[in-house]
């Protein structure tokens, strides 16, 4: 485990048990199996008929994250985790030391870049940054490339991409407003052409406001939108 910030760290996965997880897409998934808050001990579920459990027929813990860099030639998987001490992941990676063990498969589906896109709106949160930076390596240097992300704080701030096709706006979350208030009011105000191609995952409620907008109220082809909820505010242990 390796601290990026005061609110992200990477963890490294290693081992020749990695061989064959090719991520091909940017915005892929991978879900992460770990042991449960009062165990050391990981313990592989069974399928017992329509889903996975512990012998105890407890749910395993899992999670899904988007990997910031996968090395196949040195066998390397690294995840950056949030930080926010209420979830089973960021509890588990804020404590990960050398040896320590956990699962992971996938990867899922990415998403695929719109090479002929006039330009590309792409936004989130904390969590979105690690897709968000595959997509920006992705992104074709033709493209214009409006970026804004939300942070708890601007000293969470990361290097992304160094590029001129690309503008990047760090918004400082909205004091005493819920999460992703910041990010749903940029990408609603943001001007969006007939061709822009639109990518913003973060807080579901957030989003979902930003989703309203463009195809209720904009009514922008849903087809040229990608938008997703990967956590909610309020529900323990799902913010990871």
């Amino acid at each position: 485990m390796s601290p990026l910030n005061s609110r992200l760290v990477r963890v490294t996965f290693a081992g020749p048990e990695l061989d064959g997880l090719v991520v091909r897409e940017p915005g892929a998934s991978i879900r992460l199996l770990l042991p449960p808050r009062d165990a050391s001990e990981l313990v592989i579920p069974i399928w017992r008929g329509n889903e996975f459990l512990l012998p105890d027929d407890v749910k395993p813990t899992i999670r899904t994250f988007t990997p910031s860099l996968m090395e196949a030639t040195s066998r390397q998987l690294k995840l950056d985790v949030v930080l926010h001490g209420n979830g089973v992941a960021s509890e588990w990676a804020a404590n990960a030391r050398v040896g320590d063990s956990a699962a992971v498969s996938g990867p899922g589906r990415g998403y695929t870049i719109t090479t002929n896109a006039s330009d590309y709106l792409i936004g989130g949160d904390e969590s979105a940054i690690p897709a968000i930076r595959q997509l920006l390596v992705a992104m074709p240097t033709s493209i214009p490339t409006r970026v804004c992300i939300e942070v708890t704080s601007l000293d969470v701030r990361v290097d992304l991409v160094h590029a001129d096709h690309v503008s990047v706006d760090w918004l400082a979350s909205t004091p005493g407003a819920p999460p992703g208030t910041a990010l749903a009011d940029a990408a609603i105000a943001a001007p969006i052409a007939p061709d822009t191609r639109v990518w913003i995952a973060g807080e579901a409620a957030a989003v979902q406001r930003v989703r309203r907008h463009l195809f209720a109220e904009r009514e922008f082809p849903r087809t040229q939108a990608t938008i997703r909820g990967y956590w909610k505010h309020g529900r323990a242990g799902t913010a990871d």
